[in-house]
């Protein structure tokens, strides 16, 4: 009789998460995200542009050119105020649909509503029918942006090694200058080489059709990403995932407060040094809009190497040290506000690369700061509804703000309004100081007391 000796069953090991989804790396997200904010960058910034350079001859020609310009900055906030209401409405369609779905109804809502600007009659052809179409597109693109927040900035911020997530935070906001780079360029050649006439009948018309072919290939670019299992399991396992609204803002107000205000500074000097830059230049000065344009790209470009240098020193001495540090920057700034605005052509282009330069620095971790805020069942939606907070509030309304200032009080108004925004920074990380700091605060701290507990 032969006896049979049972082999002990093998089980292979339990494979760590970061082994089954290593298929996505920061370096895959960087990319969605990245290719994501320059979309919304150049979608904004042609509007934006558009407001300066078009909206106020073809949807306003009744006003004089300075009210013109405010008609058109009103509508520009339409866009803002419109976020958070996007946020709100599209994440029951994420829980039912999934966020694949989600991003593609977004995604295409803010396509359709950019290309129906570009076919949009001007008042000269049907009145007042033009501007309420020209404010309903416009809300409709701010609906859905707040709609196509996917959680992949917060998930790479999260991802990213512990010692370099000051890095990683700054990359997706390399979207911004490249955005305005390419939608700053567009008006720049379409201005230079056709006429006056060619260039409101229709020249206009090119960079939001630009901006609506961009917005496709964004599309299928998030979609690549966000559609793999692997992405799917990293945001679960991470907690990326909507929350209550209701109890979100009950537990926890204190990081909406934060995430709101301590971008501050970032954001009011955002439109500052880009579209009322721009309008002060063709309102009140005799400089060349193309030429300030020009100036404007170099700034672009003035931001980038800025960038690079906020995220390497906030990952050598902490994201709340480095946006401190921009704060006060910006704070200095503000005060020659109203030397270099009322100064000649020169002290103009001093003002353009300086405000790029601190914006590239600051904005760098802005975002960062709103995700590390909150605890992870939180985060997506909390960054997302903070974020569409601070711009409404900061960068809404700045550029119809400062116009105002500097055309009924005076330049040096412009610089008290930057002014705030610094303080709100500043206010905001003492308060996080004394309220336990930042996440990334947090856990310096820990690892610096279990470090010195181990070598005694």
């Amino acid at each position: 009789m032969s006896i049979s000796h049972a082999q002990p069953a093998v089980h292979p090991a339990p494979v760590p998460e970061h082994h089954r989804v290593n298929e996505v790396t920061p370096a895959d997200i960087s990319v969605g995200v990245v290719v994501g904010r320059i979309t919304q960058a150049f979608d904004m910034f042609v509007f934006g542009l558009a407001c300066v350079l078009v909206f106020p001859k073809v949807f306003f020609p009744f006003a004089r050119p300075l009210d013109g310009t405010f008609y058109s900055f009103l509508v520009f906030a339409l866009g803002f105020v419109a976020r958070p209401l996007g946020a709100l409405c599209f994440l029951p369609v994420q829980r039912l649909l999934g966020r694949a779905t989600k991003l593609t109804i977004a995604l295409f809502m803010l396509g359709s509503a950019t290309v129906g600007i570009a076919f949009m009659p001007g008042y000269a052809v049907i009145g007042w029918w033009a501007i309420l179409a020209l404010s309903l597109l416009r809300f409709g693109q701010g609906f859905a942006l707040g709609g196509s927040w996917n959680g992949t900035a917060s998930l790479l911020a999260i991802t990213a090694p512990p010692h370099r997530r000051g890095w990683y935070a700054m990359i997706p906001q390399l979207g911004t200058p490249i955005g305005f780079l390419v939608a700053a360029g567009l008006f720049a050649y379409l201005r230079s080489s056709l006429s006056l006439e060619e260039f409101y009948a229709w020249g206009w018309r090119y960079p939001f059709f630009v901006a609506f072919a961009i917005n496709v290939v964004a599309l299928f670019a998030r979609l690549r990403l966000v559609v793999t299992p692997e992405y799917a399991a990293r945001l679960k396992a991470r907690e990326l995932e909507p929350s209550p609204i209701g109890e979100l803002f009950r537990t926890q107000g204190k990081a909406i407060v934060l995430g709101v205000f301590a971008p501050l500074a970032s954001y009011a000097l955002f439109n500052l040094v880009t579209v009322f830059a721009l309008a002060w230049a063709m309102l009140f000065t005799r400089q060349s809009i193309v030429s300030f344009l020009l100036v404007q790209i170099i700034g672009a470009l003035v931001a980038i190497p800025c960038m690079f240098l906020s995220g390497y020193l906030a990952d050598r001495f902490g994201r709340r040290i480095t946006l401190f540090v921009s704060g006060i920057l910006i704070a200095i700034y503000s005060g020659w506000t109203a030397l270099l605005l009322a100064g000649g052509t020169v002290q103009g282009y001093i003002f353009i690369l300086i405000g790029f330069g601190l914006l590239g620095f600051s904005h760098a971790q802005s975002a960062g700061v709103v995700s590390s805020a909150f605890s992870r069942h939180f985060r997506f939606t909390g960054a997302s509804f903070t974020s569409d907070l601070g711009w409404l509030i900061g960068a809404g309304y700045a550029p119809l703000v400062a116009l105002a200032l500097a055309a009924f009080l005076g330049s040096g108004y412009v610089g008290l309004y930057l002014l705030s925004g610094a303080v709100g920074t500043l206010g905001a990380l003492w308060a996080s100081r004394k309220l336990g700091g930042l996440e990334e605060d947090r856990r310096r701290a820990i690892l610096a007391s279990r470090a010195s507990r181990g070598a005694h």
